[in-house]
């Protein structure tokens, strides 16, 4: 092997080595972790991004859908500042499905944890909330999202619409509709602006041919896809591509207008057999205040 090409293989070595650590800079988990007297934290390996405070003796139990996650911040700290007796609170924000199966069957293991908390508050979508009313004692709509396009800064592949999205040089990262409700309206889009065609040639050619990446199972893993440089665009809700924005990470938007889009309506409901009741009511009256609505409007929710 001549001097010049181990200078090369040299060289490709020590960038690919450089861009792995660069790219843990974008890992999970984007919330402020809680402070704590050891923090073990390892990218990829000891990360739960999901699984938020206090999991020993909570005082409020919630479980929201994992679109939510770039509010807790924020929401919970509020909470806590309204209602100083509840200092304890374990929240969720796994994908919806998954949160019901939880309740259903009453427990869930992550990697080597086993959880067996019932919540004591269940927020999703609509058509998620309204097919588990059995569940619940009261349900109040407290949010609306809708979708964007997030690509990496400067738009390389200068995606414009939905409809770039069926680019054969366009790879894009798609929530699956076999078990994200995002997914399903993404596709209910494809569908009104290019019918079975449209359809057909993003979620089956391009998935077939590689272009078309389907999520494993939370959403994510979209913008870790941007972020990562193996995708050129994702379609995914308004919400999280502000949130990208607002982390300063390498990202921008692309507006879908308005009678292209859809409008999601979020819900939140006091489960029936709440372990914690009062806590359960105080927590949904609170999310229907105006210090909620202001914090779900920063990060580009709507509200009633």
């Amino acid at each position: 092997m001549n001097l010049k090409r181990i200078i090369v293989i040299a060289v490709i070595f020590i960038m690919n080595k450089s861009f792995a650590q660069d790219k843990f800079q974008f890992d999970p988990p984007w919330n402020t972790p809680p402070e704590s007297a050891v923090n073990f934290t390892v990218p990829g390996i000891d990360n739960v991004p999901d699984l938020f405070g206090d999991i020993v003796d909570p005082q409020l139990v919630v479980f929201f859908a994992g679109n939510q996650f770039m509010v807790m911040d924020d929401l919970i700290a509020a909470f806590k500042a309204q209602h100083p007796a509840y200092q304890r609170i374990f929240v969720e924000t796994l994908p919806p499905g998954i949160l019901a199966k939880q309740i259903e069957g009453g427990s869930i293991t992550i990697g080597n944890m086993r959880i067996t908390h019932l919540p004591d508050v269940y927020a999703a979508g609509k058509n998620r909330i309204d097919s588990m009313q059995q569940h619940f004692s009261r349900t109040e709509v407290y949010a609306y999202n809708k979708l964007a396009i997030m690509v990496p800064k400067g738009n390389p592949k200068a995606v414009k619409s939905v409809q770039d999205l069926a680019k054969p040089n366009v790879k894009i990262a798609m929530p699956n509709p076999a078990w994200e409700g995002i997914g399903r309206q993404i596709v209910s889009v494809y569908k009104k602006l290019g019918g079975e065609a449209l359809e057909k040639k993003i979620m089956q050619e391009k998935v077939a041919d590689g272009s078309t990446y389907l999520t494993k199972i939370h959403h994510r893993e979209s913008p870790m896809k941007i972020l990562y440089q193996e995708v050129d665009a994702a379609p995914v809700w308004y919400s999280e591509v502000v949130y990208q924005s607002i982390l300063k990470h390498p990202v921008e938007l692309v507006e879908i207008p308005k009678d292209e889009n859809i409008r999601a309506t979020y819900m939140i409901a006091e489960m029936k057999n709440a372990p914690r009741a009062k806590a359960a009511k105080d927590f949904v009256d609170f999310m229907k205040s105006d210090q909620a609505k202001a914090i779900y409007k920063k990060y580009g929710f709507e509200t009633p």
